[in-house]
């Protein structure tokens, strides 16, 4: 029966591949890198596919890294590097229009110097630059716009699949017991409940966005195919969001697909500052529900508790940990030596984030990385509403993915590395450079002829 299913499976994602194709688009091949860098990020670590159960407690997991994924990280980051310098130019064009985003990853780095320890921190800081380099090569493609499209569906229609396969098919891989809870944890592809959430978050958006760039291209070849693709992978996410009981990652898709939905109206297009008023919509909904104490009905009526499953009890725990306020312990820093002993010893024991993206960012970086990540957050606002007025289909992935990463970090570790929210956010502020277009000169010799020169640069948000 297992063969079967694993058949129809493989079957059922060939199909979606071969109804979604675009005879008449080509990204580069360099889109792989980043594609199976954000598969791997979406679903479990390379050592985790070889080796499920690797029999480490929860301290060493935090602490060490397993060869086989430095490996495989450093793999994917020395390729990505080696395209880059290929295209010096637009990378050279992308420094220029993103100070911001450099200026955040340069404190994180400078924040190893107080950090407990900074060898391990400094790993986790390259891995999170090599997040960067994947971002590069998607806004450097000469088509981003199409390369994130093919990013989100080439991952979407691959895991979604796999983790119902795994649910049912394989529960010994796609399942977990919770003995505190004493229920079934739905896991699918990843390595808990929570990921699958947002991997299912992720792709839904991607998949969303898709099906409406589909619909509004009346003369895109094959368009009913494309919509069919993209709206089974859309209720294939949300199905999986629920099944995995991840109330945090199905609220960020609801709310940040209502955003998306609301900027598909005409008479929204046609007044770009109705957007604005959508998002404060969906920011202010979410945190009405969350932490105002009229709304602790809404949580009840989700099947939460008003202490958000042991978070307000979690924050507590980290609050009462000493760091300095203004920088922090270092960046991926606070999980480390005796605080993490602490913060078990006053809540639950295991848990390695502050369940709340804002929470955690003060720990490791302070009021300074607060600061600096609060400008990221409005510039890209700014930008993604301003690229709206030009471009809606561009501005609405750019604002959407925004407004889920905003929401999902009031409960969970949003602004982490390696996750899929957070390499969503990334793509969403990062300014893109439009490719170099081809100027042919006539009167040249045949030697320069092809010579290419950068017409202008987009900001894609």
């Amino acid at each position: 029966m297992k063969y079967i299913a694993t058949a129809i499976t493989v079957a059922f994602i060939y199909w979606l591949f071969r109804m979604d194709r675009h005879e008449e688009k080509r990204v580069s091949w360099a889109l792989w890198i980043p594609i199976i860098w954000f598969g791997i990020i979406c679903s479990r670590p390379v050592s985790f596919w070889l080796q499920p159960d690797r029999g480490s407690d929860f301290m060493n997991r935090y602490t060490e890294s397993s060869p086989i994924d430095a490996a495989a990280y450093g793999a994917l980051i020395l390729a990505g590097l080696w395209v880059l310098n290929r295209r010096a130019p637009r990378v050279k064009q992308f420094l220029q229009v993103n100070l911001p985003v450099i200026l955040f990853f340069f404190y994180c780095a400078l924040s190893l110097m107080w950090s407990d320890d900074p060898m391990v921190g400094f790993k986790r800081w390259f891995k999170a630059a090599g997040e960067m380099v994947m971002v590069l090569l998607i806004v450097t493609d000469p088509d981003p716009e199409y390369a994130i499209s093919r990013l989100y569906t080439r991952i979407g229609f691959v895991l979604l699949p796999m983790s119902v396969l795994f649910i049912y098919a394989y529960p010994e891989l796609g399942t977990t017991y919770d003995p505190t809870e004493h229920v079934t944890m739905y896991t699918g592809v990843t390595t808990f409940k929570n990921l699958l959430g947002v991997t299912c978050m992720a792709c839904g958006l991607g998949a969303l966005w898709s099906f409406i760039g589909a619909h509004q291209d009346r003369r895109m070849a094959n368009r009913a195919r494309h919509l069919i693709a993209q709206g089974i992978a859309l209720v294939l996410a949300v199905a999986l969001v629920i099944r995995a009981d991840s109330m945090t990652s199905f609220s960020s898709l609801m709310l940040a697909g209502g955003v998306m939905a609301a900027s598909w109206l005409i008479w929204v297009q046609r007044r770009p500052p109705a957007l604005v008023g959508a998002v404060l919509a969906a920011i202010g909904a979410a945190g009405f529900a969350l932490f105002l104490s009229s709304g602790a009905g809404i949580l009840e009526e989700l099947g939460r508790n008003p202490t958000l499953t042991g978070r307000t009890m979690i924050w507590k725990a980290v609050l009462a940990q000493p760091i300095n306020p203004l920088i922090g312990a270092g960046f991926e820093s606070f999980w480390m030596g005796n605080r993490m002993e602490s913060v078990w010893s006053m809540s639950q024991r295991g848990i390695q984030q502050a369940h709340d993206g804002y929470l955690e960012l003060y720990l490791n970086l302070g009021w300074l990385g607060v600061a600096l990540l609060g400008t990221l957050i409005v510039t890209g606002y700014f930008n993604g509403v301003s690229l709206f007025r030009r471009d809606p289909q561009a501005g609405r992935l750019r604002v959407t993915l925004l407004t889920a990463a905003v929401v999902y970090a009031f409960t969970e570790a949003g602004f982490r590395m390696l996750s899929p929210d957070w390499f969503g956010f990334l793509l969403a502020i990062t300014a893109m450079p439009i490719a170099p277009a081809v100027e042919t000169r006539v009167n040249a010799p045949s030697t320069l002829q092809g010579t290419r020169r950068a017409k202008e640069v987009r900001i894609l948000g």
